[in-house]
């Protein structure tokens, strides 16, 4: 399932993203540019703005709740989306290209000194050039899946 999330969402994209979910989240894309892009691309339009959902021509998921694990348990409902552990961390968090697993000296120039002397495994995106790990933030992520 690909999703494109409107300025409302931001939070919710990166979310998302993290679960490793592909997710389109520009603040700057108008209505007309996202329902251009949720056509050509296949995606699910995210959205808190009722008229934005209720354009024809493109599936979208209206959002009520502002709560950020609500609006996962909506979208969840909405389209069907199951969230699973597996693919967490999948994506970059920030640009939403697919991150790739590397071997720890490649990040040792980007990633801080005590990171590096304490974690084995990292992953790095290509496109922003950022090194990613499993710190405590994980476990968090897991427990709030749960909560899913």
């Amino acid at each position: 399932m690909k999703f494109i999330v409107d300025s409302m969402l931001g939070k919710l994209a990166k979310r998302l993203r993290l679960l490793g979910q592909d997710t389109l989240y520009d603040a700057a894309l108008d209505d007309h540019e996202i329902m251009k892009i949720a056509r050509a691309e296949g995606r699910i339009i995210v959205t808190r703005d009722k008229g934005l959902s209720k354009i024809r021509g493109a599936r979208s998921a209206l959002l009520i709740s502002t709560s950020l694990q609500e609006q996962m348990k909506e979208l969840s409902k909405l389209t069907g989306v199951h969230f699973a552990s597996g693919t967490c961390f999948s994506r970059c968090p920030e640009c939403n290209t697919n991150v790739e697993y590397v071997e720890k000296e490649k990040v040792k120039k980007i990633v801080p000194k005590l990171v590096f002397e304490t974690m084995d495994k990292f992953s790095y995106c290509p496109t922003c050039k950022r090194a990613y790990w499993q710190g405590t933030h994980f476990d968090k992520l897991l427990k709030e899946l749960k909560g899913v």
